[in-house]
């Protein structure tokens, strides 16, 4: 090559080199001292978070608050999110991880208010009902504003949780990202380190596996336990068929108490704890055997026992149910299994057998068609058809006073076919408070003899235990002294009441040991009703002495309609 060919080659490069635009490129900026120790104290806690979260619902469950753990689940969405390599999957990944461990965390929180309140934990596939029960709860005990606030933050602040948790953990897959090999190194040594903890068996003090899987085994215990629903409402549906009374002659049934008015009285949240005479309890026996002395004195007989209902602290229909149809009604499936059956109840059998059936239920706001169908009423007496006009009492918006007066008017007083009725009395419904005060029967129809009695506020009670049970005590009081006065001021010789519980109030009354017995007595002025019960061995009486006979409450139906019916 020539000088004068190379000066022309030289030439082009630099002309091509001088058009090429210039690279704006330049190294990265290195962060602030101030910006490093945002984003390293951001990690923490991002990492904090999503190790501490899986934990939550095994220390909400348990006694192992705070013990150091490795969470199973975080191994997982580690081990995922490395993987995957789009932001898409990650992000769902994150969100699911998210997801599960709120919704374990809520399943946590209620079973701890429900072991708090009807002593059983809670079952995601047949308690939401519950739900909508506690929160009339909290509504009549402060209200409904603060009820609804409190329900919008209790959502808000779960979904807010699930954002914050997602988070963290798409933080956290982006630090050992860039980690390189050294992050996929700590996630696979996590991994080996779980695997032997979990082989080893090996626990912290408090009892706890250090290899952790709360979330995984909350939610996979949700999931059996509906599995194993399914296969109990199956079993139960089977066993409601296989009913002995439906084979008994209909005109051998219930021959005793031809020409009686027979009245089954639920009274709410009467435990065996009511009739301990204990502390503030003590009050209650009193009432009753005050009114006892002057009934006794009318000619009127009692006998009394307890039985063992299958619920404690609420879910009151689950005892009704139990007790008319002679079967174990413990869980809201069953109940619903048991209200789509034909099974015969103790109402319908009256029904058949000539009674005019009536519920009274002042709880009650909405048509019923179950009570017509499994129950077989005649007539339901709500609370519309109540139509108490006179201030609202918390939970109980009819006092039980007045529900015994409307009763009388509209059923009892009538003369020709008797009356078989099932009555619920809600006055001593929690939140106990505020309870209503005996008033002259004469004066029961006018609303205005209400409105100056105290009415206390839910927070004035259950800021103290103790004020509690004193609340309680005095709601039982009400309920048993409307009932027995009702019986001392409408003297019904041909009437035949069962005076039954249906559960024991929450633990804050009943305490950590109490069983599920409820108090029942039997109270009639003929002799020969009782006559027909004595070999039950009850005691004789208006309540139970604490070595009183305690059955079943599924066993009451058939020893109650062979008692009182002709042998076959």
């Amino acid at each position: 090559m020539t000088a004068r060919h190379g000066d022309r080659a030289a030439d082009r490069h630099a002309a091509v080199t001088a058009a090429r635009p210039v690279s704006t490129w330049a190294a990265p900026r290195r962060p602030s001292p101030a910006q490093s120790t945002r984003a390293a104290l951001l990690n923490a806690l991002a990492w904090a978070t999503i190790i501490a979260a899986p934990l939550l619902p095994g220390m909400l469950s348990s006694a192992t608050s705070f013990a150091v753990r490795l969470p199973f689940e975080i191994i997982v969405l580690l081990l995922l999110t490395l993987a995957l390599p789009h932001a898409t999957p990650r992000r769902l990944v994150a969100y699911a991880f998210a997801t599960l461990t709120v919704v374990a965390a809520v399943i946590a929180l209620l079973d701890l208010a429900f072991l708090a309140t009807i002593d059983r934990g809670f079952a995601p596939t047949e308690d939401w009902r519950a739900l909508i029960n506690a929160y009339r709860v909290v509504e009549d005990v402060a209200g409904p504003a603060i009820a609804t606030l409190a329900a919008v933050l209790v959502v808000a602040l779960a979904f807010a949780a699930i954002a914050v948790i997602a988070r963290c953990a798409l933080r956290c897959a982006r630090t050992l990202s860039d980690a390189g090999p050294r992050g996929r190194v700590g996630v696979a040594s996590a991994a080996v380190a779980w695997s032997v903890l979990a082989v080893a068996g090996a626990q912290h003090p408090s009892g706890a596996s250090f290899a952790a899987a709360d979330v995984t085994t909350s939610v996979s215990t949700a999931a059996a336990q509906a599995a194993q629903s399914i296969r109990d409402r199956d079993a139960f549906a089977e066993a409601l068929r296989e009913d002995p009374l439906t084979e008994q002659p209909a005109d051998r049934l219930l021959t005793a108490l031809r020409g009686k008015d027979v009245v089954i009285a639920f009274v709410e949240s009467y435990g065996e704890v009511a009739v301990s005479d204990t502390g503030p309890l003590a009050g209650i026996s009193r009432v009753i055997d005050e009114h006892a002395a002057r009934l006794t004195r009318s000619g009127y007989r009692a006998e009394s026992a307890f039985l063992t209902s299958p619920t404690f602290g609420g879910v009151s229909w689950l005892a009704h149910g139990t007790l008319q149809s002679g079967t174990w009604v413990d869980s809201q499936q069953k109940y619903d299994t048991l209200m789509a059956s034909d099974r015969l109840t103790i109402s319908r059998l009256f029904g058949e057998v000539g009674w005019r059936t009536v519920a009274v239920n002042p709880a009650h706001t909405e048509p019923w068609p179950e009570g017509a169908a499994l129950y077989g009423y005649d007539r339901l007496l709500d609370e519309r058809a109540l139509a108490f006009d006179g201030p609202a009492f918390g939970f109980a918006r009819v006092p039980d006073q007045f529900t015994w007066h409307r009763f009388f008017d509209d059923e009892l007083s009538r003369s020709g076919t008797p009356i078989m009725a099932e009555v619920d009395l809600v006055s001593s419904h929690t939140p106990w408070t505020p309870t209503p005060q005996l008033v002259p029967w004469a004066d029961v129809d006018d609303p205005a003899t209400f409105d100056s009695q105290p009415r206390d506020t839910g927070e004035d009670v259950w800021s103290d235990p103790e004020r509690v049970r004193a609340a309680y005590a005095e709601s039982i009081q009400y309920s048993l002294d409307s009932t027995l006065s009702f019986l001392e001021t409408y003297d019904q010789p041909n009437l035949v009441l069962v005076l039954v519980g249906d559960h024991q109030p929450s633990r804050i009354v009943s305490g950590e040991t109490a069983d599920a017995d409820v108090p029942i007595t039997i109270v009639s002025k003929d002799p020969a009703v009782l006559e027909r019960t004595r070999e039950w061995g009850w005691d004789a009486g208006f309540r139970p002495s604490p070595d009183a006979p305690v059955w079943r409450m599924d066993a009451f139906r058939d020893r109650f309609v062979a008692a009182f019916s002709d042998a076959g």
